[in-house]
């Protein structure tokens, strides 16, 4: 993980964030973007990992996080990885597609959720699953 003092920010907030959910198989989430930002190449996308599901799966909003001195170019980035319900998957994946921070950070993303072995249980929902991230996987790289 690249360490400087934006990126223990992030650090510190993903970890307040997330400390009391548990992933599909009861594991701390916190681990899942601990472990995309270990990928990550640069402050930006460090930060990004670190924070894509702060603002869909917290209180937190973009204001908060603007707030707190992240840049416009994180913030335009989460904004972009964050998912509304009202906008189908394929299309809000295909959004972030142009921004290289959203999609750097969403193809680890997908990589990761598209884990089985992560899972207690594999399912014919999971598999489901994996199918749609693997079609995003694809529209990424397209």
């Amino acid at each position: 993980m690249i360490y400087t003092p934006n990126t223990k920010k992030a650090l510190k907030l993903c970890f307040e964030a997330h400390k009391d959910q548990l992933d599909k198989s009861g594991i701390p989430y916190v681990f899942h973007p601990f472990h995309l930002a270990e990928q990550m190449t640069d402050e930006d996308t460090t930060i990004v990992a670190l924070l894509h599901d702060v603002v869909e799966d917290t209180d937190y909003t973009f204001d908060d996080l603007a707030k707190m001195g992240f840049s416009e170019s994180v913030i335009e980035a989460l904004s972009l990885m964050t998912h509304g319900d009202d906008v189908p998957y394929m299309e809000y994946v295909a959004k972030l597609k142009n921004n290289p921070i959203a999609k750097t950070v969403k193809l680890a993303d997908l990589a990761h959720n598209s884990d089985v072995t992560r899972l207690d249980v594999v399912d014919e929902k999971a598999l489901k699953r994996r199918e749609k991230y693997a079609a995003a996987i694809r529209l990424l790289n397209e």
